[in-house]
C-alpha cells in the first residue's frame, strides 16, 4: 500500500482516536507558542476572505495501529462490514503533530466541547484525569498548589500542560473560535502506511525537517487510488513516476545544473520543489481564479494548489497533467543548460537577477531558438544600456565632504565585464564548428563564478605606491624574477643579495614606467578591472601587477609559484609546489597574460596601451549590445 495524504479539519476528526506512543518526547508548547495559535486564528476570523477559505496548520503525520487484538478481531470477523467497522476503531499512532494536537485537544477541552477525538498517551494515561481536574479548579494558577504533591502529576509534561490550559483560559476564547476551530482549521493528513514509524519520527525530528510541498505532492502523485487498472499496471506507473521523480532530483543535485538556473542560498531539502512553486507562481496547470482563492499563501500553499487540482478533476489524467508540467519545466531548463549559448545568455540573465518566470515567458513567446536567443540578447541590451560607455567612470569611488559614498565604479563595470567573459567563450565556440565538436569549448562555470565569490577589482592597484625605499624596491624586483631574461635576473640577484649595494641602475630600468601609465582617474574605470575571486584578491591585496599575475598564474595552474627569497645575503629560488587551484575567468586570465596588447614591451606593468587593447577588445566583444567607446 502506498501513503496517503489529504485535508481534513478538525471536526472531521471525529470519532478517531490518537496514540501518542513513548518516542516521542513529552509536550513542551511555551505559553508563547499556545498564543500564537490562538492569535493566528483570532486574526484569520478578521481578515477572512474568499482567498483564506480555511486556516491550515502543519501536517499530522499518523499511521494505523494495528494491535494484536485488532488483527486477532479481524480474523474472527463474519463480514467485511464487521472488518470495516474493527478497522475504522482502530487507533491512529501519531508520528509528527503530537504538539499541535494536544494544544487543540486541550483547547477543546477547555471550552466545554463534545471533543470530536481522543488521545491516549503511553507514558501519561492519567492525562485525560488532569484536564478534569484542570476543569474543576479554574481559579488556582499555582500547579503545586493543583496537583497538592501527587505524585501521579510529577511528571513535567504536566505543568506544561496546566500552562497551556491557563493560557487559553485567561484568552477566553468565544464562540467564534470554536466554531472557526471545529469548521475552518484543518490539517494536512499524512497517512504513513508501509514505513517504520520510529524511522519516521526519527527523520522527522533530526534538526527538525519539516515535510517539504515535494514530499506532500509526491504521496498524492503516488497514492494508489488515483490510478486504474490491475495491481500490476497501477504499480509500474507509480514506480514510472517515482524513477523519473528521483532522476530528476538527482539531476538537480549537481552543482554546475542547479547553480546555471538558480542563485546560491536555497535551503529547501528537495530542490524538485522549486519546479513545483514555479508551476504555481506561473498557475501553470490553468486553475480557475476562484478555486486559486482558496490555496493561501503559507509554506504549504504550493501543496494546497496541486490538491485543488488533482481534487478538482479526480481523474488519472489530473495526475498524467501535473507530472507532465512538472517534466516539460525539467526538459526545458535541460535542454538551456545543454545548448552553448542558451546556457550562457540564460546564466548570464539569471545571474544578473532577471526571473526566471520571465524567462520562461520568453520562452514561450518565442517561435524557435533562434527567436528566443534574440529575446535573450535585446534583454541584456536593455540591461547593460546605462553602463555601455567603456570610458565612463560611473562615479569613481570617494567620499564627499559629509563622509557618503558616492557609488562604485567597479559594482557598476561588473555586469559589462561578466558579459565580456560569457561573449568572448560563445565566440570562441563559434570559430570552427564544422571542425570541432562543440564539447571542444570551453564552457563558462556559473556554478564557481557564484560560489567562490567573484567580483570586480583593479588590475593595476589604485593604491599610489612609489617605492622610494630599498625594502619596497627589492619586494617589487624579487616579484619579477621569475618572469626576467637572464640578464635581468643576474641584476636582481646582485642588488638584492647585496645590503650595501648603492648603484640603484637595476631596479630603475626595471621598474622605470615612463609616461605610458595610469593616474589615479583612469585607474577607476573599465580599462583597470577584472573580474577576481574574493580569495585571490584577499591574497595579494595592493600588490604590485608581477605579483598579482604570479599569483593568478599560480591558482590557474594548482601551484604555489613562491617569491625568491634572500638567505645569508644570497637569492634563494623556490620550488613550486602544488596548492589549491581557483577558477579563472578567460578574460582575467588574458589580462594578465597581455593577450589584447598587439605588442608587448613590458610584463612589469599594466600599461595605458595594455588598457586601451583590453578596453578595445571589450568594445569589438560586446558592441552588437550597444556598447561604445
Amino acid at each position: 500500500m502506498d501513503n496517503k495524504i489529504e485535508r481534513k479539519t478538525i471536526g472531521s476528526l471525529l470519532g478517531k482516536k490518537f496514540y501518542i506512543p513513548s518516542y516521542q518526547r513529552g509536550y513542551r508548547w511555551t505559553e508563547q507558542q499556545v498564543k500564537d495559535l490562538l492569535n493566528d486564528i483570532k486574526e484569520f476570523q478578521i481578515r477572512k476572505s474568499d482567498s483564506e477559505d480555511f486556516y491550515c496548520l502543519q501536517p499530522l503525520v499518523v499511521k494505523r495501529k494495528w494491535g494484536d487484538d485488532i488483527l486477532a478481531s479481524i480474523k474472527t470477523a463474519k463480514s467485511v462490514d464487521v472488518v470495516d467497522k474493527i478497522i475504522q476503531n482502530c487507533s491512529w499512532e501519531v508520528i509528527d503533530g503530537q504538539q499541535r494536537l494536544t494544544t487543540i485537544f486541550i483547547l477543546l477541552s477547555y471550552m466545554g466541547k463534545d471533543l470530536p477525538f481522543s488521545i491516549e498517551y503511553e507514558t501519561r494515561s492519567n492525562f485525560n484525569d488532569f484536564l478534569t481536574i484542570l476543569k474543576n479548579n479554574p481559579n488556582i494558577d499555582d500547579f503545586s498548589e493543583l496537583v497538592n504533591g501527587v505524585k501521579d502529576y510529577d511528571n513535567i509534561d504536566f505543568f506544561h500542560i496546566f500552562c497551556a490550559y491557563r493560557t487559553i483560559a485567561k484568552y477566553e476564547p468565544d464562540e467564534t473560535i470554536k466554531a472557526t476551530l471545529l469548521n475552518k482549521v484543518e490539517f494536512i493528513w499524512y497517512e504513513a502506511v508501509e514505513e517504520d514509524p520510529i524511522k519516521v519520527f526519527t527523520r522527522l525530528n533530526i534538526g527538525k525537517i519539516a515535510l517539504t510541498n515535494a514530499e506532500l505532492i509526491k504521496a498524492l502523485l503516488l497514492n494508489r487510488s488515483n490510478f486504474s487498472g490491475n495491481v500490476g499496471q497501477i504499480r509500474l506507473r507509480q514506480q514510472e513516476i517515482a524513477m523519473e521523480w528521483d532522476n530528476i532530483e538527482y539531476s538537480l543535485q549537481n552543482e554546475e545544473f542547479w547553480l546555471f538556473i538558480q542563485e546560491l542560498g536555497y535551503d529547501k531539502p528537495t530542490r524538485i520543489d522549486f519546479i513545483f512553486d514555479l508551476i504555481v507562481e506561473r498557475n501553470a496547470l490553468n486553475i480557475n481564479e476562484e478555486e486559486r482563492l482558496h490555496i493561501g499563501t503559507d509554506e504549504y500553499r504550493t501543496f494546497r494548489y496541486f490538491y485543488s487540482y488533482i481534487t478538482l478533476y479526480n481523474s488519472e489524467q489530473a495526475i498524467a497533467n501535473c507530472w507532465r508540467k512538472v517534466k516539460d519545466y525539467y526538459d526545458i531548463f535541460r535542454e538551456w543548460y545543454e545548448d552553448l549559448e542558451l546556457y550562457h545568455y540564460v546564466g548570464y540573465l539569471i545571474d544578473q537577477k532577471k526571473p526566471l518566470k520571465m524567462l520562461l515567458d520568453l520562452w514561450n513567446q518565442s517561435n524557435n531558438k533562434k527567436s528566443f536567443i534574440e529575446r535573450l540578447r535585446q534583454e541584456i541590451r536593455d540591461h547593460i544600456r546605462n553602463y555601455s560607455n567603456l570610458s565612463q567612470q560611473y562615479e569613481i569611488e570617494y567620499k564627499t565632504e559629509q563622509g557618503a559614498k558616492q557609488g562604485t565604479s567597479k559594482t557598476n563595470c561588473r555586469r559589462i565585464l561578466l558579459l565580456h567573459n560569457i561573449q568572448t567563450v560563445i565566440n570562441q565556440a563559434n570559430i570552427n564548428v564544422s571542425e570541432y565538436q562543440q564539447s571542444v569549448f570551453y564552457k563558462f562555470p556559473f556554478h564557481l563564478y557564484k560560489k567562490e565569490g567573484w567580483d570586480v577589482e583593479h588590475i593595476d592597484s589604485n593604491t599610489e605606491n612609489e617605492l622610494d625605499d630599498k625594502k619596497s624596491q627589492i619586494e617589487f624586483l624579487l616579484n619579477v624574477f621569475n618572469a626576467a631574461s637572464d640578464e635581468e635576473r643576474q641584476r636582481i640577484e646582485r642588488f638584492v643579495s647585496n645590503p650595501n649595494e648603492t648603484d640603484f641602475s637595476p631596479f630603475e630600468k626595471i621598474y622605470e614606467k615612463g609616461e605610458d601609465t595610469l593616474s589615479y582617474e583612469e585607474k577607476n574605470q573599465i580599462w583597470n578591472f577584472t573580474l577576481l575571486d574574493s580569495s585571490t584578491n584577499r591574497s595579494y591585496g595592493n600588490s604590485i601587477f608581477p605579483a598579482k599575475r604570479r599569483i593568478i598564474i599560480g591558482k590557474d595552474s594548482g601551484k604555489y609559484i613562491p617569491i625568491p627569497q634572500i638567505k645569508t645575503n644570497r637569492l634563494v629560488v623556490g620550488e613550486e609546489i602544488p596548492a589549491p587551484s581557483a577558477f579563472i575567468p578567460p578574460c582575467t586570465k588574458q589580462v594578465f597574460m597581455k593577450y589584447y596588447s598587439s605588442a608587448v614591451g613590458d610584463m612589469n606593468h599594466w600599461t595605458k596601451t595594455d588598457a586601451a587593447a583590453y578596453r578595445q577588445n571589450i568594445y569589438e566583444t560586446l558592441k552588437d549590445y550597444g556598447v561604445s567607446l
